[in-house]
């Protein structure tokens, strides 16, 4: 759901979306069986220039984002040139703040039981990382 909605949100505002898969296909299978088709995989995209790179969360697609090597390359650089990354749900815990993208910003990080037990609730509170936005913190969101 949340990788459709970035997806639709962004084209109905007539921007220029691009999926990538990390994986080696481009059919993609979310945790509830829906499935996606990529446009391109990651290291074809990773040529291509951003204004903006976000990510979804869910399990176990936040786990197979971290485990790639190129897409922690992408967000770093990314970073480095100090253009807008953003990810949601599990992926800022799980791909950000490994790699210390999220900037020492203080946000409670998701209990291990959680990644192992869907039925485990997390709460991770919403912050976004850039002075020169308005809303700097808000709402929590349940895994």
């Amino acid at each position: 759901m949340e990788a459709v909605i970035i997806i639709d949100v962004l084209r109905r505002a007539k921007a220029n979306v691009i999926v990538a898969s990390v994986e080696d296909k481009l059919e993609v299978v979310a945790s509830r069986k829906v499935k996606l088709v990529a446009d391109m995989f990651l290291k074809e995209a990773a040529e291509l220039p951003y204004d903006l790179i976000v990510l979804p969360g869910g399990l176990p697609g936040a786990q197979t984002f971290a485990s790639s090597e190129n897409l922690s390359n992408l967000i770093k650089e990314q970073a480095k040139s100090n253009i807008p990354y953003g990810a949601i749900c599990a992926s800022p815990a799980l791909v950000f703040e490994p790699h210390g993208l999220l900037k020492d910003q203080a946000w409670p990080k998701i209990r291990s039981a959680s990644l192992s037990d869907a039925s485990t609730p997390c709460l991770l509170k919403a912050v976004v990382d850039n002075p020169d936005y308005k809303v700097k913190a808000g709402n929590y969101f349940e895994l």
